[in-house]
């Protein structure tokens, strides 16, 4: 008898203690109505069979998009985007009178809230803002209108963040084709520019080589007048020391020139000037 009563005293104590998880809240009911909310972790009584428990997770849970949404910007065209939502229960009892508790239901506002306001963010932007322009600038503004609504149901959003934007196909072909475009015009002004600079830098080039070869030949002709001065100084000094020596030097230069070719021939008078040395020399002997 002792055991039994050991037994049903222990069963009776086990069925009016309850344990609150450090990552839990819970509500106490007592015949289908909240009597009470416990936030904090520790051991807590209810009254057998009268009251009973359920426990919601006070942790940070995700929302994660399964499929992409297709949403229009301000220039009419579709992107993609891929998102996930952090968010908590904050207020229990109003989580559970909204949505009875159901993390399916919570989640399912949570979608609808981001969706609505992600389709009025994105129908106010371009392409490019959505995609890096201003990307921060719309979680941010995401999470503010989805936590003001989020809080009617007793949670918070803690963040919302866009994992990917992507373009549909036609659409990227659309853009790559822009983008292609603007590269080869960058390329065709940066090749302009460049041949517009090589000319440049070769006429400079051409007018100074020109400029250096003047120089180069104003020098040589002012080096060779004043050698063919000097050579001049030089033959009139020795024509003035010795006429007759130099005139003698100067016809045998001429001799040597014109009869150096055994084919060479003169038709002259024996009494020319140009034989003067040589009959002179034929008066010592032969």
């Amino acid at each position: 008898m002792l055991l039994v009563v050991l037994i049903i005293l222990f069963l009776v104590a086990s069925s009016s203690l309850y344990i609150v998880d450090q990552r839990q809240q819970a509500i106490l009911f007592q015949l289908g109505e909240v009597v009470d909310v416990k936030t904090s972790p520790g051991l807590y009584f209810k009254i057998p069979l009268a009251q009973n428990v359920r426990y919601f997770d006070s942790r940070i849970l995700t929302l994660d998009t399964a499929e992409p949404e297709r949403f229009i910007t301000s220039e009419k065209k579709n992107v993609l985007v891929d998102l996930f939502v952090k968010w908590r229960i904050v207020d229990v009892k109003q989580y559970y009178v909204s949505v009875r508790g159901d993390e399916m239901l919570a989640q399912t506002r949570l979608s609808q809230t981001v969706n609505s306001s992600l389709r009025d963010e994105f129908g106010n932007r371009t392409v490019h803002d959505v995609v890096s322009g201003e990307r921060d600038k719309i979680m941010e503004i995401m999470r503010q209108k989805a936590d003001a609504d989020a809080r009617k149901i007793g949670v918070e959003v803690v963040d919302v963040r866009l994992k990917r934007v992507d373009l549909p196909q036609e659409v990227s072909e659309s853009v790559y084709r822009r983008m292609e475009a603007e590269r080869k015009r960058v390329a065709n002004e940066l090749r302009s520019t460049g041949a517009a600079e090589s000319e440049k830098i070769r006429a400079d080039a051409d007018r100074q080589r020109e400029v250096i070869l003047a120089e180069a030949y104003r020098k040589a002709q002012e080096i060779k007048g004043e050698g063919d001065a000097k050579a001049a100084s030089i033959y009139a000094s020795a024509y003035e020391s010795n006429p007759e020596f130099y005139s003698f030097y100067r016809s045998l230069d001429a001799y040597t020139e014109i009869l150096k070719n055994k084919s060479d021939i003169m038709v002259l008078e024996p009494t020319s000037e140009f034989f003067k040395y040589m009959r002179n020399s034929g008066r010592g002997g032969k």
